[in-house]
């Protein structure tokens, strides 16, 4: 069986799994129907079986569902999970509310999240994103509080500017930024990826296929129905001059034996030992593909292609981060 390469997070953190798994679509975020509680425990075990140890979930994923399904899924395996989650978003009959990151709030999340999860310590632990209502010296100082308490081992942070990073670590060593990133979403190599990689912290990147855009799957019109409509790239004019980039993608893909999945999750990889792909699965197929991507290795020539081909701004219409 292949083994997955490591990746330290922070200075002087822990070695987890280079390979993360995503198991946000394990549980009903915006609606509908809830995926195979037993095929989502399953592809958690074999995550483990397989070395990939680092889970990544938030305390409002399926208010609360997600915690409570990995701790069925790693009761008696503590000890090969490393446990990451977010907090703070609040939401109400899977609608987005707002943050909230006061102290107090922060204080009563963690211990809902330790009991769900039925484990004593989160290894990483960290705000969704900023509220800018809540100085960050109270946000990361109550996290570094709860470091001393035992209940965390390690301080992230997600989807924040620069600045604010380098704040937030001299609050307190930060081990991780979860960030959005992908061939299509790019915006970040400007200063907040350089910023990371000088302080020593290590880049959870998610979004790898930007919502579906880079798997070479998707057709222009997309259905009525799929949420993607909301964001303007998956649009009219937009979406067809898209999928003319991922042509490019897909016949990449094509000589080099792979999915274009496979390419755009090594091609993460890539770009440095400091970054994790964090892929979301909820089904055990997916496992084997996903772990065989971190093996793929590029040509000088073919990474200039996917280099110009998906340059920043290359991709028309907005991101994740214009939700």
């Amino acid at each position: 069986m292949k083994t997955i390469a490591k990746i330290q997070l922070g200075q002087n953190g822990p070695l987890v799994s280079k390979l993360g798994l995503g198991c946000m679509r394990m549980s009903s975020i915006w609606g509908g129907a809830t995926p195979d509680q037993t095929e989502s425990i399953a592809t958690i075990h074999e995550a483990l079986d397989r070395g990939i140890n680092f889970l990544n979930t938030g305390d409002f994923y399926g208010a609360g569902h997600n915690e409570l399904l990995i701790g069925k899924a790693i009761k008696g395996r503590r000890d090969d999970a490393f446990i990451s989650v977010k907090f703070g978003a609040i939401f109400h009959n899977g609608q987005w509310l707002g943050m909230d990151l006061r102290p107090v709030a922060i204080k009563n999340f963690i211990n809902y999240s330790l009991t769900r999860l039925g484990i004593d310590t989160i290894d990483l632990y960290q705000p969704s994103r900023m509220d800018n209502s809540v100085p960050l010296e109270d946000i990361i100082g109550t996290v570094a509080d709860l470091i001393k308490e035992g209940k965390v081992r390690t301080i992230g942070v997600s989807e924040i500017t620069a600045d604010q990073l380098r704040q937030a670590n001299r609050i307190h060593p930060i081990s991780a930024l979860e960030i959005g990133y992908s061939l299509a979403d790019r915006q970040i190599e400007n200063d907040l990826l350089p910023a990371a990689k000088e302080l020593g912290i290590a880049v959870v990147a998610f979004a790898n296929t930007a919502e579906g855009l880079l798997t070479g799957e998707l057709n222009a019109p997309l259905p009525q129905d799929d949420y993607r409509n909301h964001f303007s790239r998956f649009q009219g004019d937009n979406l067809i001059y898209n999928l003319e980039k991922v042509d490019i993608l897909k016949q990449l893909a094509n000589s080099k034996g792979c999915t274009p999945t496979q390419l755009a999750i090594a091609w993460v990889k890539e770009q440095g030992d400091h970054i994790m792909p964090l892929v979301s699965m909820s089904r055990r197929s997916r496992l084997p593909q996903n772990m065989e991507a971190m093996a793929i290795e590029f040509t000088p020539e073919e990474m200039n292609t996917l280099n110009a081909t998906f340059a920043v701004g290359a991709i028309r219409g907005g991101t994740y981060l214009q939700r």
